[in-house]
């Protein structure tokens, strides 16, 4: 709880240009960093369980979905036990956590072993993205939070890009287990100048951890199907877009294509896009409105799905492209529709975004595994449709209820 919601004296706001503001930005960005290059590492190398453990690819999914899942079943109690153990006390632990769990992964040689690595993996980055974002909230003057978030963000999207594209450009002549051990140092490194670069909390107050408040604070958020709406949409371009970069690598490097590891990964480069296009969403919303942009994004992502069935490698690269656009514009939409749309508990409203955020990415992430076994790309592609189909019925709902601008 904030010192301005218990009446207590708060301490002037960090600012652009100053050193503390410099710290917090270093410090964030490489809590985003750490946070998603441990997470995503392993998306690249699913074909490579699938060869080395003898299992289908619904199975070798499960380092990520079990990962992601564990993400969003943690991020329900982040923010309230940070209340409790402190923002920047639990943001460290977690990032050095993950660090030697990633540095752990270089003796797992059995499927098993993995599964139980990436499954507390998960649980323990639960304590980075929504509690950075209390951080900021509490501690940055109101001027300079948007460029600092900013700047976290950034942080996100640049260590999800390398963790995915080094893991597999290491695995080229890296055994895998010491392709992840390598990222685990660089991430343990990076960990130790978040701590020694984020100032401490300035505005923060000890509250005692209250579950009855968790669970009363998150039915209120439940009741709302405006916010039900958007959760859905959460759950659904999540799943759609894990399931595109799940199996767009066992396509390509089947036959006809037969692309190496490390060529395969740079499909993600095409992030950038979508990093780009998030940003100028805002603008255009301005201009065109929510209800007109959310539908135009939605039917991007489709018109992606469909180019990715064309056999030609530039084509399925530039439908992947289009599909990326869409969907970091809609994940902008919603989740900045959540703040505006939440009366109370806007935090706790977030969480929950999130939480169906990474639920969708587990569930449908592992189900497009079924659906490449049996029916390939097209089989996929039909289900990333469908999904994306879902989506714009839920937002035709949405844009339906009172108040849904």
């Amino acid at each position: 709880m904030t010192g301005a919601a218990q009446g207590l004296p708060h301490s002037a706001g960090i600012r652009i240009g100053t050193p503390a503001y410099r710290r917090v930005n270093l410090a964030l960005f490489c809590a985003g960093f750490v946070t998603f290059v441990t997470l995503y590492d392993v998306q690249p190398l699913l074909p490579l369980f699938a060869r080395e453990f003898n299992v289908v690819p619904a199975v070798a999914s499960l380092p990520l979905s079990i990962a992601t899942a564990a993400l969003a079943l943690g991020m329900l109690l982040a923010g309230t036990v940070s209340d409790s153990f402190g923002r920047r006390q639990l943001m460290t632990l977690a990032l050095v956590l993950t660090s030697l769990l990633a540095l752990a992964t270089y003796f797992s040689h059995s499927f098993q072993s993995l599964l139980a690595l990436r499954l507390v993996q998960g649980l323990v980055l639960a304590g980075v993205p929504s509690v950075a974002m209390a951080y900021l909230g509490e501690e940055m003057d109101a001027h300079s939070i948007s460029s600092a978030m900013g700047l976290y963000i950034s942080g996100n999207a640049v260590g999800g890009m390398t963790g995915r594209i080094g893991s597999a450009i290491l695995c080229d002549h890296l055994p895998w287990q010491t392709a992840i051990a390598v990222i685990g140092i660089i991430s343990l490194g990076l960990s130790l100048l978040f701590l020694r670069s984020l100032p401490p909390s300035a505005n923060f107050h000890h509250r005692p951890f209250q579950l009855g408040y968790l669970f009363s604070s998150l039915y209120r958020q439940l009741r709302d199907p405006g916010l039900l709406c958007l959760y859905g949409l959460a759950f659904l371009c999540m799943g759609g877009f894990v399931s595109l970069y799940n199996y767009i690598g066992f396509r390509l490097l089947d036959a006809p294509y037969s692309l190496s590891q490390s060529s395969v990964s740079l499909i993600f480069l095409v992030y950038l896009l979508g990093s780009f296009s998030s940003g100028i969403v805002g603008s255009l919303i301005n201009r065109f409105g929510r209800p007109f942009m959310i539908r135009v994004t939605l039917l991007v992502m489709l018109a992606g799905t469909l180019v990715t069935l064309a056999s030609s490698l530039p084509l399925i690269v530039f439908g992947v492209g289009i599909f990326t656009c869409g969907f970091f514009s809609a994940h902008a939409i919603a989740s900045s529709w959540v703040g505006r749309r939440a009366r109370t508990g806007k935090a706790q409203a977030s969480s929950l975004y999130l939480f169906c955020y990474y639920q969708g990415s587990s569930i449908s992430g592992t189900l497009g595994g079924m659906f490449w076994q049996h029916l390939g790309w097209p089989g996929v592609a039909c289900m990333i449709a469908l999904l994306v189909v879902a989506a714009f019925g839920v937002a035709t709902v949405l844009l339906r209820l009172p108040a849904a601008e």
